[in-house]
Order: structure tokens, then sequence, then C-alpha cells
């Protein structure tokens, strides 16, 4: 995926132990500031349930890519996941990061509209700080 489409997630690593895995998520998106930024990435269960919301709190214009951590994520090691990146402007990324913590993560394609009502779902961004 280009990343002028959306935000998309080019790599996952995670740390920990089960019930308490912390995610590091690279992410690449098109932002040109508070008008447009990733505004959080988010795992989700194959189901399309939230599980864990890690808000963005600023644009990463000079930073492409950019790498965020946040946890604690409650699965199992075997458990597979998808982690994924929202746009503020653009709803969400097409390219998604499918896997566990036990297997590792691979880049897939997702419809953005999978489970799309979770952008209504708390935690969310309050501002864009720069």
């Amino acid at each position: 995926m280009s990343s002028q489409e959306g935000a998309a997630v080019i790599k996952v690593e995670v740390q920990g132990n089960p019930q308490q895995y912390n995610f590091s998520v690279t992410v690449e998106s098109p932002d040109t500031g508070c008008d447009q930024y990733a505004d959080w990435w988010e795992v989700l269960s194959l189901d399309g349930d939230l599980l864990y919301r890690r808000v963005l709190l600023h644009s990463h214009v000079s930073e492409q890519p950019f790498t965020r951590s946040g946890g604690a994520v409650t699965i199992d090691s075997e458990v597979e996941v998808y982690v994924r990146a929202h746009m503020n402007n653009k709803g969400y990324g097409t390219q998604v990061m499918k896997g566990s913590p036990a297997a590792g993560f691979t880049a897939i394609d997702l419809a953005s509209d999978f489970a799309e009502g979770l952008a209504e779902k708390e935690p969310l961004p309050k501002d864009c700080d720069f």
C-alpha cells in the first residue's frame, strides 16, 4: 500500500508475558500536520473486538515511519490479532499486521471498513498538539 492512501502498519514487535504484552508498532502515514495525521493504532481480535488502542497526540510529519509502544494487551501467546492504524481524516488504513506474540506478525490487506464502528469507541484523541 502506498502511504498516500492512509496509515500503514509496517512492523509489530511484542514483548512481555501472556495477558501483559507490550506492542511496539511502526506506522507509515502521509502526515501533514494536525489537519492530516495518524491519530491511533489498535489491536483487534480477528472477530473485530477492540483489545487495545494507543492514541497518538500529534502528527509525525518529519518522523516517517515512526514507532510507538503501548500495552498491556491481555491475550495469550498463541492468540492471533490484527494491528491497524487510523488517520483523523482518512479512517483506517488497509495495510495491517496479523499474527500472535508466539508466531510473530506479517503484513496483510484488511478492508478499511472492517469493524469500522470502533472509530467511535473510546479512547479517542482529544486534540492534536502539532
